[in-house]
């Protein structure tokens, strides 16, 4: 046994770590927290003085156990978790846990995982902060507050199986509220001039009007008066220019980079970085600092000038402007500059390369521009072109490294050809273009941040959890939005003639941008109308504010949770009590037929349309909104064509052939089988041919393409693309495969690699018992019976496991049947007259 215990959060810093210090160390992990809130109960006496109460979850007591007796027998007990509020109350719930004693427990933290940051923070360690471990408390009881109090009435007013929560709740009410911005976004048309001219060279060139026409009269106006014009240059000014380089990367500016360069989703980028963090090759990737020490800024001046040369090196300090910025880190950077590039996976090799560019160009010289701005005047009346051109003279930091934008529209500017006042230049075409003003853009995962970052809400640590979990309840998705079509104008001067010509555009069409659900609108309807205070972004913002002030020991934890709870539950009270149900109703119309209302509401299963009232003698109808119907946008002839289904359209091979809506979409019934529609497609439009095509196609999908030992392999496309069945087996089949052509060797191939595989993963088969115990992901293992599937921690000594301990925890995770309570039946006795 070592003479120090040294405990860190994760197995991947652990190996890292241990790879610096001696044999009279030994390195253990936690695996995250090891004590929490209890998840079936509030866990705070909100009667008394407001303490949390802590317990070790089941999936921990063998941690715990283990790292007790380790330190048990240590004479030193290093805690060597993160310096932030997450990292400093790991390291309290370890003391507290362990039962450390303080005269042999040291607290030792670092920015980096290398061998010098290491060992200067083992001859430097301090106790444990508990201005930052309060500041974690405050932080997990006030949203397990909000959370616990808040959800219960979204179940009764809304729909069950809800939840609330501060950040989370805020995130979404922006969503929702920039979504409505949209829909009541009224564009505004005008005309914008555009137009090609060329120079006596022959080189090309393209400028504008500076001012767009209101109106097609005015705009063909213009382009008639242009006819027959001799245009010259007006003006001609050249200025030089530069352009300086971003600051180094805090969590939100490389979460929003990340994901414009290279696509990463936020809750990607933050396990990329982890994983490069615990590696040793970059520093804390949760900082809102842009500060480098000097070390960093000298190693970079170094790698400067050796890759680059002098003149590109400019040594620079950058200042955090973000609001409450917090930890006292250094920005996200590379631990050793001289390392370009590393090997590893794909998405770690991509990320560390953006990390590394960043921060070199953020110690380099600025970009020396020259920019040149020329007029285009004409002889037939007063207005004037302008063409904008930029030639880069000196590289700077854009020889390494450019900031991406947000902005879809913003164009960098072209070179344009060598030119002077007074020459005549030659007009290829004028355009004036039919333009509508745009609405605000959607809110990306990356802009998401930037916008709570700016309003002061949340922290580092907070911005990925928050958008994974309203992602997750299905407050919030992230897909597609079609967009419609829109016709607008053109009028095009050229060869002496006004031409007008009709185009078409898609508007409104979005990828990848967060959108709200239906339950996403209602919920947050019913939190502003009734929990206005909580979800105000001042107040929110000021949490944050309040949760620093605790950090820095300037407020008292326990009090500022009183002050809070004492108004937020009297609210809670009232709501739960008075609050009308919530059912996002919107009434579309009038049935024809029987003179009743028709709804679009959110009903127990999701959103439906209603015909009639609760209240009527005969019970209302209802149909289901299909998959790409919102409440918001349907309308009542789309509402009304859902009563007509299911809807028989005839019959086939002498079955019923029906079309009907469900809850994965519009489908057609024949037989047995049920066969999808396409995306999109309109279920009212299929008639029997479309119908027969549909079904034709599956059955041709299912037949056999073949056998294997005497079982026949059909093949399809799934989720998750291509596959074969076998056996009850389904094995996927990557591109390596010509699909639509597989040889019976291709099949035999892939079913004896899937049989290979399920060999390898497996452990233990106990088949009298029907408990077998198998390899998953992440180096965990998963305990299966039939649908029951248990997944181990880490801890678990798996080749070691018994027949008897798997048939206990089989036991333990089947549901019980539930015995009906048999009520005593008092025997009557009768008297006889």
């Amino acid at each position: 046994m070592a003479k120090n215990l040294v405990i860190v959060e994760s197995p991947a810093k652990a190996k890292t770590i241990e790879k610096f210090l001696g044999k009279d160390f030994q390195v253990e992990s936690s695996f995250g927290h090891i004590a929490d809130l209890p998840s079936k109960e509030l866990g705070v006496n909100v009667d008394g003085d407001f303490k949390p109460k802590y317990i070790v979850s089941t999936d921990k007591k063998a941690v715990v156990k283990k790292l007790k007796d380790l330190a048990k027998k240590a004479e030193t007990v290093w805690l060597a978790s993160d310096e932030d509020r997450e990292g400093e109350a790991i390291a309290w719930h370890l003391a507290e846990q362990l039962k450390l004693k303080e005269e042999n427990t040291k607290r030792i933290v670092f920015h980096e995982i290398t061998k010098k940051a290491i060992l200067k923070a083992v001859e430097n360690p301090r106790d444990i902060n508990y201005n930052l471990v309060n500041a974690q408390q405050a932080r997990r009881v006030l949203d397990r507050l909000v959370g616990y109090e808040l959800s219960p009435v979204l179940w009764r007013k809304v729909k069950g199986g809800l939840s609330a929560g501060r950040v989370q709740s805020v995130a979404v009410r922006l969503i929702v509220e920039r979504e409505r911005e949209i829909e009541g976004f009224t564009p505004v048309a005008s005309y914008r001039v555009d137009a090609e001219f060329v120079n006596a060279n022959g080189k090309k060139f393209k400028a504008k009007l500076a001012k767009n026409f209101s109106d097609k009269k005015d705009a063909e106006a213009f382009l008639n008066s242009c006819l027959n014009a001799g245009f010259s240059i007006a003006d001609l000014t050249k200025k030089p220019a530069k352009k300086s380089p971003a600051a180094p990367f805090t969590t939100s500016t490389l979460q929003q980079e990340a994901s414009r360069k290279l696509g990463f989703p936020v809750a990607k980028t933050m396990m990329v970085a982890q994983r490069l963090y615990e590696a040793g090759l970059i520093t804390y990737m949760r900082t809102d600092s842009v500060n480098l020490s000097e070390d960093a800024k000298n190693a970079a001046q170094a790698e400067i000038i050796a890759s680059y040369g002098e003149e590109y090196s400019k040594p620079r300090n950058f200042s955090t402007k973000s609001k409450g910025a917090q930890e006292a880190h250094e920005a996200i950077r590379p631990t050793n500059m001289e390392n370009h590039e590393i090997t590893g996976e794909y998405d770690q090799t991509r990320l560390y390369s953006l990390i590394w560019k960043r921060t070199l160009a953020s110690q380099m010289s600025e970009a020396q521009l020259e920019r040149t701005n020329v007029k285009v005047e004409n002889n037939k009346n007063e207005k004037l072109f302008t063409a904008n051109g930029e030639v880069i003279t000196f590289e700077g930091f854009l020889k390494v490294y450019l900031e991406g934008t947000d902005n879809e529209e913003e164009e960098a500017a072209g070179m344009l050809p060598m030119m002077k006042v007074g020459e005549s230049v030659g007009n290829e075409f004028i355009t004036a273009t039919e333009r509508y003003t745009r609405p605000p853009a959607r809110f990306s995962e990356a802009a998401l941040v930037k916008r709570l970052e700016e309003l002061g809400i949340g922290r580092p640590s907070t911005y990925a959890p928050t958008i994974s979990t309203i992602q997750r309840r299905e407050y919030i998705v992230k897909g597609s939005v079609e967009g419609k079509e829109r016709n607008y104008t053109q009028l095009r001067l050229a060869n002496a003639a006004v031409e007008e010509q009709m185009l078409t555009e898609r508007v409104g069409s979005d990828k990848g941008k967060l959108v709200p659900t239906d339950i996403g609108n209602i919920v947050n309807d019913f939190l502003v109308a009734n929990f206005d205070a909580i979800l105000d972004y001042g107040f929110t913002a000021k949490v944050e504010s309040d949760f620093d002030e605790i950090a820095e020991g300037k407020e008292d934890w326990i009090e500022m949770i009183k002050e809070f709870y004492q108004g937020f539950h009297v609210v809670v009270e009232d709501v739960a009590a008075n609050a009308e149900r919530a059912k996002g109703e919107r009434l579309l119309g009038v049935d024809p037929d029987s003179g009743k209302n028709v709804y679009v509401r959110l009903g127990r299963y999701g959103a439906m349309v209603q015909i009639g009232e609760a209240t009527d003698e005969e019970k209302p109808r209802f149909a289901s909104l299909q998959a790409d119907q919102t409440m918001n946008s349907i309308t009542y002839e789309e509402a009304m064509d859902l009563f007509q289904l299911p809807k028989s359209l005839g019959e086939y091979d002498n079955l019923e052939v029906i079309v009907a809506n469900g809850r994965f979409g519009p489908y057609i019934k024949f037989d047995d089988k049920y066969v999808s529609l396409d995306k999109g497609e309109n279920p009212m439009s299929v008639d029997m041919d479309r119908a027969i095509e549909l079904i034709e196609a599956k059955r041709k999908a299912d037949a056999p393409i073949g056998e294997y030992e005497g079982m026949p392999i059909q093949k399809g496309v799934g989720r998750f693309g291509p596959f074969i069945k076998w056996n009850s087996i389904f094995i996927n089949v990557n591109k390596k495969y010509d699909f639509d052509n597989l040889s019976q060797e291709d099949l035999e191939t892939l079913i004896e690699d899937k049989k290979r595989k399920e060999r390898e993963k497996l452990i233990h088969n106990f088949e009298e018992v029907g408990i077998r115990v198998e390899k998953a992901r992440w180096g965990r293992f998963n305990v299966i019976k039939g649908k029951i599937k248990i997944e181990l921690p880490k801890t678990t000594e798996v080749e070691k496991m018994t027949q008897e301990e798997a048939v206990k925890m089989i036991e333990a995770k089947t549901p019980k049947k539930k015995v009906a309570k048999k009520k005593a039946v008092k025997k009557k006795t009768t008297k006889k007259k």
